[in-house]
């Protein structure tokens, strides 16, 4: 199952091109998400958190489609969104697609991106999408899939990282590492369609900026249900 977790940060213009929203994707919204998920004509499943950004109104609306609110305390150890990808694992999800994560605070970016770290996630296909930005987290081996040209940065999230191979960049690494704190891996160039990066020891950071799709691309529509 795949879960769509939708939050509440900054919606990007245009939002989520590059990407679709199959049929059967279970859509989960952190909070005050559930505006952005219905500015995308998307119908909120599940809405987590403490509700501090749901207005009566909202949630009226919500109880009326029939979507499911689970209302944590404002005072908690978790982020909303971090309760959305917990509760996505706990219903069965191999695949978490994080929207509106990044931007805004960046307090809430930071911690966004940290989620991606827990160790549950580590059988998870899970990452952050952001207009034409996209974040994961590189336990062991990762595939990208894109076009020549487009910027990979890769940033050690574990202390140095080590044990790295590429194939498909510009700047190769054979078994390289990456210090933490250094930016040595940042705006790499894929060379190819595809590309790999694998990790022997520790957990790296991969975002990869996709280059602007023309206005009239077509293969992506959000009303239709996710992914790449």
């Amino acid at each position: 199952m795949r879960a769509v977790i939708v939050a509440n940060g900054p919606m990007p213009e245009p939002p989520f091109r590059r990407f679709e929203i199959r049929e059967g994707d279970v859509v989960i919204c952190v909070d005050g998400g559930a505006s952005n998920a219905l500015a995308l004509g998307l119908k909120p499943d599940v809405v987590i958190g403490d509700m501090d950004s749901i207005g009566t109104e909202l949630r009226g609306h919500l109880q009326q489609e029939g979507s499911r609110l689970v209302e944590y305390p404002s005072r908690k150890d978790e982020t909303d969104s971090e309760l959305a990808v917990r509760y996505a694992l706990e219903q069965g999800a191999t695949e978490i697609i994080l929207l509106a994560a990044l931007g805004g605070r960046i307090d809430h970016t930071l911690a966004n991106v940290m989620v991606l770290t827990i160790p549950e996630l580590e059988t998870v296909d899970a990452r952050l999408i952001d207009g034409n930005q996209e974040v994961r987290l590189v336990r062991d081996r990762v595939l990208i899939v894109g076009r020549p040209g487009e910027t990979v940065s890769l940033l050690p999230m574990s202390g140095d990282v080590g044990g790295i191979h590429t194939e498909g960049l510009e700047y190769p690494l054979h078994g390289g590492t990456l210090k933490f704190g250094a930016a040595r891996g940042v705006s790499n160039v894929l060379t190819a369609a595809q590309a790999s990066v694998q990790v022997e020891r520790g957990l790296l950071l991969l975002v990869h900026h996709h280059r602007d799709l023309p206005s009239d691309y077509s293969e992506v529509d959000l009303q239709g249900g996710s992914g790449e």
